[in-house]
């Protein structure tokens, strides 16, 4: 693909996108500080007290929004245990599950939502899901969700990805594995269905992800090649690699939650606890402070720094009408007096003045040869 893929929006990449409405939003964007979301994924092991608690911690941690899976064992796959629905990677977390039931266990039951999203808002948070089958989306809408995300996995699922443009809500999309090909026929197809604010996030569909597999370098491609703000789906361990991405350009950071990795859950391996996501929203906030702009001379707040540079000094007394020798003066710090590079031109002068040590030296203060 060359070239914009769209030229009709060739500014959507630093336009500012706001999640919510006017009681609860965010804005998202150049010049707004990263949109944090807590995943909470099947991490609440169909704990509906411990999902509460969850969303209670990623409030005061700092996220901006959760987020939940919306899908069933059924909608997911087909309930079989030959070969093909059974995770056959020995080096899978989940080796040898049968993914009906796999995800029976990480699925947030549809009861659930509702209250789930209502605390999350409670407690000032966006909160909403990705839909897994348009049944899905049609229950996400009845809720009335800010925006949908879609999952890596589900990216070349183009029937979906169209039924949710349809709803008139910002879209979030995961690009995993996805080709730049399979990329541009998703954006299309949201755009084709009316959806024009799209966030794209980088992802490494890996579960844990590494770091030397997380191609950060991808973002700022990605948002001049698609046209849109992007972020990122971290599956790798601590909050190093999405705080670095902040300073690729991610405007939007999405990592798995869990109050401890130590009590499990199904994505607890690669999932933050409460401390981890408080330093994410610190830490990417700090970055995003500062990459300012292209700054050279000092800020205003370095100006007063600029006294404790060096200058040149009298450090042996002399008296109006000698002659200034190497011995006379020094490069010193502070910055009251001449700039080094006249030091040349300072020795050989004439004082016109007595000078004792401290004396900052200046033009006044002396007659150059030759003048």
């Amino acid at each position: 693909m060359s070239g914009k893929l769209d030229t009709q929006h060739e500014n959507a990449a630093q336009a500012t996108i706001r999640i919510g409405d006017d009681d609860l939003f965010v804005d998202i964007g150049k010049g707004h500080k990263p949109f944090i979301i807590a995943e909470l994924s099947g991490n609440h092991s169909q704990d509906f007290a411990l999902a509460k608690k969850m969303v209670h911690e990623a409030a005061k941690a700092g996220a901006h929004a959760i987020k939940l899976q919306t899908y069933t064992a059924s909608s997911m796959t087909l309930d079989l245990d030959s070969g093909d629905f059974v995770i056959q990677e020995k080096d899978s977390l989940w080796a040898g599950e049968k993914l009906f039931d796999l995800y029976g266990k990480a699925s947030t039951p549809y009861e659930w939502h509702a209250e789930l999203f209502a605390l999350a808002n409670s407690l000032g948070m966006l909160a909403f899901s990705s839909p897994f089958d348009e049944d899905a989306v049609d229950f996400l809408t009845s809720l009335n969700v800010p925006c949908f995300k879609i999952a890596s996995f589900e990216l070349t699922d183009i029937p979906l990805i169209r039924k949710v443009a349809k709803q008139g809500k910002p879209m979030i999309m995961s690009t995993g594995m996805a080709t730049i090909s399979e990329i541009e026929e998703a954006v299309k197809t949201a755009k084709s269905g009316g959806c024009e604010q799209i966030i794209l996030l980088k992802c490494t569909s890996t579960y844990p992800a590494l770091p030397e597999n997380t191609n950060l370098a991808t973002i700022p491609n990605m948002r001049t090649t698609f046209d849109c703000q992007v972020g990122l789906s971290d599956h790798t361990a601590g909050i190093g690699v999405s705080v670095a991405s902040v300073a690729f350009g991610a405007s939007v950071i999405e990592k798995h939650f869990v109050l401890s990795r130590d009590a499990g859950g199904v994505d607890a391996e690669f999932s933050m606890e409460p401390n981890e996501l408080a330093q994410l929203v610190s830490e990417t906030e700090r970055v995003h402070q500062a990459m300012g702009k292209v700054t050279y001379g000092g800020s205003q707040a370095e100006e007063k720094s600029k006294q404790y540079r060096r200058s040149i000094y009298i450090c042996k007394p002399i008296k109006a009408g000698e002659t200034l020798s190497r011995e006379h003066v020094k490069i010193v710090r502070p910055a009251h007096g001449l700039a080094p590079k006249h030091l040349d031109t300072v020795v050989g002068s004439i004082a016109k003045e007595d000078m004792h040590i401290g004396t900052p030296l200046s033009w006044a203060l002396i007659s150059t040869q030759g003048s």
